[in-house]
């Protein structure tokens, strides 16, 4: 072995434990955020160290990273489970979201830039393939990323901070709602991003708080839907 393979040879495993934490984890958002692995269920890290083809290392790794994404729930007993929505707290999460989808609309058309509108309708834009496409996955991270440049063209990084853990919390229930539709997103829901677009370019303060407010309460109130439905279908205990 020359001295230049001996150097490379320590960075090798790294790498390909790096690689592999980005696998696992990738894997495990994609199937939490789908719900392919219901709330509350157990996550094994020897199951999934059998499936990945890997050590316990790498998963733990990835375990830990979705754990901060608020994903997964570490027990007392050091094993894990996909964490739970909490239901009876939802209230909460729905007064914060439809206040910052009011908020960061208000100051995207206060503190627009050309440069700003141009990312917010690039973000549209993938938005409306992946509803196309009728890919939930990807409206998903699509959306985030059209209401994160929003809030960026809002200029307070604060806001923007919080509007990015609000909406990350509420992947799985973003996911719900386009599971309602059966991942058919009507499009007059794409066309909301529109509007919104189309008063904040125009400076227009008010229209864009009308239009993030009722962008929220359609979501709310077809989430309520859903939940009211399903608990209508449980049978009793």
């Amino acid at each position: 072995m020359t001295d230049g393979e001996d150097a490379a040879g320590p960075d090798l495993p790294e790498r390909r434990r790096g690689s592999g934490v980005r696998v696992v984890h990738e894997s495990l958002r994609d199937e939490i955020l789908d719900l392919t692995l219901p709330p509350g269920s157990p996550i094994d890290e020897v199951e999934l160290a059998e499936r990945f083809g890997m050590s316990r290392t790498p998963i733990r790794e990835a375990l830990i990273r979705l754990a901060g994404e608020g994903l997964v729930e570490t027990l007392p007993n050091r094993s894990a489970m996909v964490a739970r929505i909490d239901f009876l707290n939802l209230h909460h999460f729905f007064d914060a979201i439809t206040l910052m989808y009011r908020l960061t609309n208000r100051l995207a058309a206060m503190n627009r830039s050309d440069a700003a509108l141009a990312r917010i309708r690039a973000a549209q834009a993938d938005y409306a393939a992946a509803v196309a496409a009728q890919d939930a996955l990807t409206m998903i991270a699509a959306n985030r990323s059209f209401h994160a440049a929003i809030a960026e063209a809002g200029g307070n990084p604060y806001y923007t901070q919080f509007f990015l853990r609000v909406l990350d919390e509420g992947r799985r229930l973003l996911r719900l709602y386009y599971q309602s539709f059966d991942d058919r997103l009507p499009q007059e829901y794409v066309g909301e991003h529109d509007a919104i677009i189309a008063a904040i370019a125009a400076g227009d303060v008010e229209e864009s708080d009308r239009l993030g407010r009722a962008h929220a309460d359609q979501i709310v109130r077809q989430i309520r839907a859903l939940l009211a439905r399903e608990r209508r279908d449980d049978p009793p205990l």
